[in-house]
């Protein structure tokens, strides 16, 4: 009998009797929140995770807990990568490359959210860029080391991708006036946008690639947002709930927040999530409503978008896939 999960479900909900020996997993972000919570699980469930992270100094002292509870045959490793740096993005995949293992999952974890208006080291918007080019450009230049008939890609997206979506005319905001959230926006639909595309392209050889919502949980990511911006986006949830018939929003705990890409990446049908959005441990529902508490904006799983959204990110880092 399947077992089924929601959103105050947490990893070791998830993976209880779950064994991962034998399986290489790659997870970016491991230096806070839930890229750390996501090692410590895989690792405690025999994995062999390669954690990536900007700062290694940072990543090392915060994945002490996953090198103390991971389980026999776990481990993990850490690389150097800077998502706003493509220079580091290609030197990361080219580490990974030399190595030549394979991953049996690899999950985009790591993100900036909400950020003043700056670029990158390669003049993209800083979100856009970091958020999807930089995961565009290391897991498509590493897509040859996911195993074949089986392997996952999980791209963490959010349900920001309901603020805006991609702007294929403007992407980095040369003509259109900046706000923090919808730039949010735009780069959270990229990484909904990027995993149908890819999971098009690949499940031919057995690859699947889904995107997902972790909820609203208090980590690094929100280090960019004053009380005042915190204060008037509860607000705003908080008035579409209310006008939805649903309960005030309720933070999850960093467990529950990275149980959906676990659930995602390891327990649920590959054939169930493919090509898909995910909440909350399930499959979520197409949403036509922005201002609704769940489920996926339609045009985040649109496959022309998802085509035309490729091509232009092909043409802004200089490379084919």
């Amino acid at each position: 009998m399947t077992k089924t999960f929601g959103e105050t479900s947490t990893t070791d909900d998830v993976l209880s009797g779950v064994d991962l020996g034998g399986m290489r997993v790659l997870v970016t972000g491991v230096s806070a929140g839930l890229g750390v919570e996501t090692a410590r699980a895989l690792a405690a469930h025999g994995a062999q995770v390669v954690g990536a992270a900007r700062d290694l100094g940072k990543a090392k002292a915060a994945t002490e807990i996953v090198r103390a509870e991971a389980a026999k045959g776990g481990a993990l490793e850490l690389i150097q990568l800077d998502l706003a740096s493509l220079a580091s993005v290609r030197a990361c995949a080219d580490a990974l490359l030399k190595d030549g293992r394979k991953f049996d999952v690899v999950i985009c974890n790591a993100g900036v959210m909400a950020t003043p208006k700056g670029t990158t080291a390669d003049g993209f918007e800083t979100q856009f860029g970091t958020n999807h080019l930089g995961h565009f450009v290391l897991v498509n230049r590493i897509a040859g080391l996911i195993k074949d008939g089986g392997g996952r890609l999980v791209n963490l997206a959010s349900a920001g991708h309901r603020f805006s979506d991609v702007d294929l005319d403007d992407p980095n905001f040369e003509r259109t006036e900046y706000t923090p959230f919808g730039a949010y926006g735009r780069s959270k639909t990229a990484n909904v946008l990027f995993a149908v595309e890819f999971d098009r392209r690949h499940k031919g050889r057995g690859v699947r690639a889904a995107a997902v919502h972790p909820g609203g949980i208090m980590t690094e990511l929100g280090r960019h947002m004053t009380e005042e911006m915190r204060a008037a986006m509860m607000a705003q949830v908080n008035a579409a709930n209310a006008a939805a018939g649903a309960g005030a929003f309720a933070w999850k705990t960093i467990p529950q927040g990275a149980a959906t890409s676990v659930w995602t990446g390891f327990v649920a049908p590959a054939d169930a999530v493919g090509g898909l959005y995910c909440e909350d441990c399930h499959v979520a529902e197409l949403q036509p409503n922005p201002a609704a508490r769940s489920g996926v904006q339609p045009y985040a799983l649109d496959a022309d978008r998802a085509k035309a959204l490729w091509a232009l990110s092909e043409k802004m880092v200089g490379e084919t896939f």
